[in-house]
């Protein structure tokens, strides 16, 4: 969402969130970003999912520790049906199931774009078939691998397609990604990534997943989407922080000029 509101989307987040010190740091930083957050769903055992990093500068390696105990999960009635048809992308993830594929449902239903961060192919039905109500599936290498069988990007990005969706990509890190958009791309195309001093890729999955959501609400053409996406994870990966390193909109367009010239 920081991600998306920084590329100049107007964005809400209808999540569960807690009355802890951390439910309220997230909502100090997401009002921050401008982020609505009228649509919230109160639940006092809710707690964001809290992770550590330790970084080995050494052997530049990172171990991520998290807590997803206790994490807010979306409601299976909220948010108002009438909200989810007012937006022009819903974004989902696997927290809260049910409620992701309520949401999810009713956005296909009336041709919203549906955008999703899934990691775990393997989570059981119930997140298979929430992939299959994505028609904006943009997932990293791993996950296409695991999902599919498949070793190449674009074989796994190819087998995930079906003429239900309106996108696929598939991204690959340092060798960009690959994608196809049925009658839109007709075949599979790759983007490189763009080249960067590389400081932190913490986040750059998220960031890639926000600017192309952003881009979607804008009716972008897949190729503008993936670009503008590509050029934001890339900012990102040059810079230092989850959050703090995530460009602006205006930093983004500098940087595809620059590199067009």
């Amino acid at each position: 969402l920081v991600a998306a509101a920084r590329m100049g989307a107007r964005c809400a987040y209808a999540g569960s969130l807690g009355d802890d010190e951390l439910s309220r740091f997230v909502e100090r930083r997401l009002r921050q970003e401008g982020i609505s957050l009228d649509y919230v769903h109160r639940q006092a055992e809710s707690r964001p999912v809290h992770s550590v990093l330790v970084v080995d500068e050494a052997h530049h390696t990172r171990t991520i520790f998290y807590d997803p105990r206790r994490a807010g999960r979306a409601s299976p009635d909220w948010p108002p049906e009438e909200l989810i048809l007012a937006s022009k992308v819903l974004f989902v993830d696997p927290y809260g199931i049910a409620g992701m594929l309520r949401a999810a449902r009713v956005a296909r239903a009336a041709g919203i774009p549906v955008v999703a961060d899934v990691e775990n192919p393997r989570a059981g039905e119930q997140l298979a078939e929430l992939v299959e109500l994505v028609d904006h599936l943009v997932v990293p290498l791993d996950f296409a691998q695991a999902g599919t069988g498949r070793q190449r990007a674009g074989e796994a990005a190819e087998t995930l397609w079906n003429d239900r969706r309106k996108a696929v990509v598939v991204t690959c890190g340092a060798d960009g990604c690959w994608y196809l958009g049925g009658e839109e791309t007709r075949g599979l195309l790759h983007q490189p990534a763009y080249r960067v001093a590389v400081v932190d890729t913490t986040g750059c999955g998220d960031v890639f997943h926000g600017a192309y959501a952003a881009g979607s609400a804008e009716g972008l053409p897949l190729a503008e989407r993936v670009r503008l996406a590509s050029a934001a994870a890339a900012l990102k990966a040059g810079r230092r922080g989850g959050q703090a390193g995530i460009p602006t909109r205006e930093a983004v367009e500098t940087f595809l000029k620059e590199r067009s010239e």
